[in-house]
């Protein structure tokens, strides 16, 4: 197990050399939810990357999942945004995965056209994206199924000391029972600059039929986060 954790510590370092970001977060929501989420991780390590060239741009990142005795898991998504004349439309590509203890995520291929703007200074950016989304079958109870997606991402710089940033997905899941079902899943980060380095603040994470629990009926859920983040 101790060699998990070293693995999982030595991916972090490799890939933030050239990342823009590395968070560390602590998670509340087993304290919050103790019976739902009782095996939820309390650290999670994300790098993450945005980089922009003259045919789009590439973002990424990587949710390190750990604990007291052993790397848990590990989920990234990766897009690619190629641009579509100069008035912000853009063609989006999106690989969504990733492995846990328990075996995998399920995998998604997500395609589609994307709007993307800012203001003047760049201090405010959005983007919306209308996305097909393709489950594949991953595990066993999981099925390949047709989905769409809807998401908006933000980041608003508010002088040199604050900065909120996050995004929405709204798409179209389905349970064991192959019925469909609207999920939300949103997770918006507050962060305080004390340096142009050094970041404090939080994530949280507010979802609806997103959380699989067994233990009652209950698909709403909001998970807040003690967080450190390094700019490179």
């Amino acid at each position: 197990m101790k060699r998990l954790l070293s693995i999982a510590l030595l991916a972090v370092a490799a890939l933030s050399a050239q990342a823009q970001n590395i968070q560390l977060h602590y998670d509340f929501g087993r304290n919050i939810y103790p019976d739902e989420e009782a095996g939820r991780q309390k650290v999670t390590v994300t790098v993450e990357q945005f980089k922009a060239d003259k045919w789009g741009s590439w973002y990424y990142f990587v949710d390190l999942d750990l604990s007291r005795k052993f790397f848990k898991g590990a989920y990234t998504e990766i897009s690619r945004e190629f641009n579509l004349g100069k008035q912000g439309f853009a063609a989006h590509v999106e690989y969504d995965g990733g492995l846990n203890l328990g075996g995998s995520f399920q995998q998604a291929a997500l395609i589609g056209p994307a709007f993307n703007g800012h203001n003047a200074d760049f201090s405010k950016t959005w983007s919306v994206q209308m996305l097909y989304k393709r489950f594949f079958k991953s595990y066993e109870y999981t099925s390949a199924y047709h989905s769409v997606q809807l998401t908006g991402v933000w980041g608003l710089n508010f002088g040199k000391s604050f900065t909120c940033s996050g995004f929405i997905d709204f798409w179209r899941g389905e349970k064991a029972d192959g019925h469909g079902q609207l999920v939300i899943l949103s997770e918006p980060q507050f962060w305080y600059n004390v340096t142009p380095n050094i970041s404090l603040g939080s994530e949280i994470e507010i979802s609806n039929n997103f959380i699989y629990n067994t233990y009652n009926d209950k698909s709403f859920f909001v998970n807040p986060t003690l967080a450190l983040k390094w700019n490179f």
